[in-house]
C-alpha cells in the first residue's frame, strides 16, 4: 500500500469516526430524544431527519465511503479492511473528547489489543 493510498484509507476511517460522534450528537438532542419518546412515527422521522448533526454525520458517511471506493479500487480488500480497526481506536477518542464519553480501563486495554491486531495483520 503506497503512502497516497494509506492516507486515503485513513481520511476514510476519520471520516467514518467522526460520523458516528456527530450521529451520537445529534441522536442525543432533547428534541430528538423528546420525539423518541413520545412522537409518532412520522413526527420521530421527520425531528431526526430534520436535525443538523444527523445530517451532518450521514454526510460524513457517504464522504468516508466515497473515498472507501477509491482506496478498494487500487488495494485488495483484505489488506485494506484490517485498517477500518483503527475506527475502534479513533471513535473512541473523538467521543471523549467531543461528547465528553468516560474512558475506562476496559476500553482503553481493548483498544490496544485492537492495535496491536491491526500492526500483526498489517505485518503478514
Amino acid at each position: 500500500m503506497n503512502k497516497t493510498i494509506f492516507l486515503l484509507a485513513i481520511s476514510s476511517i476519520f471520516l467514518s469516526s467522526l460520523a458516528q460522534v456527530i450521529l451520537k450528537l445529534g441522536m442525543s438532542q432533547p428534541d430528538v430524544l423528546s420525539a423518541i419518546s413520545n412522537s409518532s412515527v412520522w413526527s420521530i422521522f421527520k425531528t431526526i431527519s430534520t436535525n443538523f448533526y444527523v445530517i451532518a454525520g450521514l454526510g460524513l458517511y457517504f464522504s468516508s465511503a466515497a473515498v472507501w471506493l477509491f482506496v478498494l479500487a487500487k488495494v485488495d480488500v483484505s489488506t485494506a479492511y484490517p485498517f477500518v480497526g483503527m475506527g475502534f481506536i479513533i471513535t473512541m477518542t473523538l467521543a471523549y473528547f467531543i461528547n465528553h464519553e468516560a474512558l475506562s480501563v476496559l476500553k482503553i486495554a481493548g483498544t490496544l489489543m485492537i492495535t496491536a491486531g491491526i500492526i500483526l495483520i498489517s505485518k503478514a
